[in-house]
């Protein structure tokens, strides 16, 4: 028995040795990595992949970087794209830009900030080719920015305008015999519809109609402005998707030359004067931005605190890809106590969530408005919890193509006792103190009076989004209720109904926070909140790469569906969220 201790012992140690210089090793290649210089060579192209997934910030996967195989790749941030475009536009050995890359998909705002910071690189002199052998919507948006755009002559351009399209569980839950239980306010509080019915009410197809066709023709004015054609032709090639092939693209204007990226090249190498023996010098952005220069200058002591805000709202800390309100709540703290930083900008992209969650964000932005500006920037999405999180802002600045509102509340509850009881032959029951003490275990239908507690509550919620929207708007509460009621509306829309002050991007939430804080353009800008380190990331990637791992293993193809369900249970209670997931395509 001493001797299996003996060895147990020595085991776990050296497991533990194993694990522990096995860490160092991984922080030692993650330093030496993250202290990587890299060189410029003159006479360079910046090489930009479309086709790479665009968040707000970016999101490195420390695992991927090391050349370790990891489920999630690294999702490149448009501040820092933005900024490294910037800095191109002034660097001497980069001579154009080349957007790659044929199946992205990013959302319409933060598509309009990208084109934006395209727009502006390009009054440097400097020049921007797109290629692609097949372009999504979302690229061939982007691309139109482009000097010209080259499509490889068996590919396709995917203009034929905006979609959206909502999956519904009625059938299912039918099926599982399981009973929702909802309680919402509004006529356009849509949300709760895939739980209802099979299909869109006429209410909420009316709001999408309206929203969608607002961005489409956004969308089809820049494409007319950027290729000079008219806006009928625009439409016309959009409604009735006209560009079939790469000659029809090129015979309508959509594109300027149907050639292969060899003949790509050869142009390039013409534009730089190479000879065309030798190779072109690309720079990929993911090198770029390693590279020195372009950084923040140290010269101004003012700065303006970017808080970003990113994805389903619920409390605690939240992570990259939800808003904790803990975490955006200690970062408005920090930005209201920080004597060097002026004014904030708060940039939001999500459909909302928890409403006591929304409700705690928006206590602390207005207590940091009463310190200092307050600006709020709209990026794809801004709706419902996330819209509650600008209204306390002291302006609110969208784009035209954002999708905001949805001012609403609704409750979901789900009532499994016949699913385990005629499923499962399992059956439930027990005591209570209370007549409302077991409320809400969801193993049995609410009750008449617990049905009136809780819409009651839903109603009281309503009521103090709406009443504070208003108030937050400077408009009759009567007036916000009309533009409420839980309906969507594109950027401007909302302008026009006064739900937002101005269309614009980052650039203008920016300029209107130093203009309001009276430090013009000395200012430098802060991002909030911190992110992980290193060593957090590669814990963080780990944890999640092997729990990730085993759940597809057992799931298979199943996994997807469980993923949307998983996202159905967070939805229980009280929320402030947009109806359902509006996806563009």
């Amino acid at each position: 028995m001493r001797s299996f201790f003996k060895y147990t012992f020595a085991t776990i140690l050296g497991l533990f040795l194993f694990i522990f210089v096995g860490m160092l090793i991984l922080i030692g290649i993650g330093a030496v990595a993250g202290n990587e210089t890299v060189e410029v060579k003159d006479n360079s192209i910046l090489k930009i992949d479309l086709s790479q997934p665009i968040a707000e910030r970016e999101q490195s996967n420390p695992l991927e970087d090391l050349g370790i195989p990891a489920g999630g790749a690294s999702v490149t941030g448009l501040y820092e794209l933005k900024k490294a475009i910037a800095k191109a536009k002034d660097d001497s050995k980069i001579k154009g830009i080349l957007l790659e890359g044929s199946f992205g998909r990013i959302g319409y705002a933060t598509n309009e900030e990208l084109r934006a910071a395209l727009t502006d690189f390009k009054k440097s002199g400097k020049f921007i080719y797109s290629y692609g052998e097949y372009f999504s919507e979302s690229n061939y948006y982007t691309s139109t920015v482009a000097d010209s755009i080259f499509l490889n002559p068996e590919g396709l351009v995917e203009f034929n305008g905006i979609s959206s399209e909502i999956m519904f569980f009625k059938g299912a839950l039918e099926k599982l015999e399981i009973q929702p239980e909802v309680f919402r306010v509004g006529e356009f509080k849509s949300a709760v519809e895939p739980f209802l019915r099979e299909n869109m009410s006429e209410a909420n197809r009316l709001q999408a109609t309206s929203f969608l066709n607002s961005i489409n023709q956004h969308v089809i004015s820049q494409v007319a402005t950027n290729r000079k054609l008219t806006p009928e032709l625009v439409k016309l090639s959009s409604d009735s998707m006209k560009a079939r092939s790469a000659e029809d693209a090129v015979k309508l204007g959509l594109v300027s030359k149907a050639v292969y990226y060899d003949q790509v090249l050869a142009t390039l190498k013409k534009k730089l004067g190479v000879e065309k023996d030798e190779d072109v010098h690309f720079i990929s952005y993911n090198k770029y931005k390693k590279a020195e220069g372009g950084d923040d200058k140290d010269g101004s002591d003012n700065k303006i605190a970017v808080i970003m805000a990113q994805g389903e709202i619920g409390s605690g800390k939240g992570d990259n890809e939800s808003i904790g309100s803990e975490r955006i709540c200690e970062a408005l703290r920090k930005a209201r106590n920080d004597k060097k930083v002026k004014a904030v900008v708060l940039r939001i992209n999500s459909p909302g969530g928890s409403a006591l969650a929304s409700d705690v964000m928006w206590r602390e932005i207005l207590l940091t408005k009463k310190v200092k500006p307050v600006i709020a920037s709209m990026s794809d999405v801004a709706a419902s919890g996330g819209y509650y999180m600008a209204m306390g802002c002291d302006k609110i600045v969208a784009h035209p193509t954002t999708i905001t509102g949805s001012i609403g509340v609704f409750g979901l509850m789900f009532n499994a006792q016949n699913m385990f009881k005629n499923k499962l032959g399992i059956t439930f029951d027990g005591v209570k103190t209370g007549v409302y003490s077991d409320v809400g275990t969801g193993t049995r239908p609410l009750t008449a009076g617990e049905k009136q507690i809780i819409q009651t509550e839903v109603n009281k919620i309503y009521d103090t989004f709406t009443t504070k929207a208003a108030a937050g708007r400077k408009m009759p509460v009567e007036t916000l209720r009309s533009l409420a009621g839980g309906r969507v509306w594109s950027g401007t829309e909302a302008k026009a109904n006064g739900l937002v002050d101005e269309l614009g991007g980052m650039e203008k939430a920016l300029e209107l926070a130093a203009n309001q804080a009276k430090i013009g353009t000395d200012y430098r800008i802060k991002l909030m909140p911190a992110q992980k380190n290193f060593f957090e990331e590669i814990m963080e990637q780990i944890g999640g790469e092997a729990r990730t791992r085993m759940v597809k293993a057992e799931l298979g193809e199943l996994y997807p569906l469980v993923k949307q369900f998983q996202k159905i249970k967070t939805m229980e209670g009280i929320n402030a969220r947009l109806p359902y997931d509006f996806i563009l395509n």
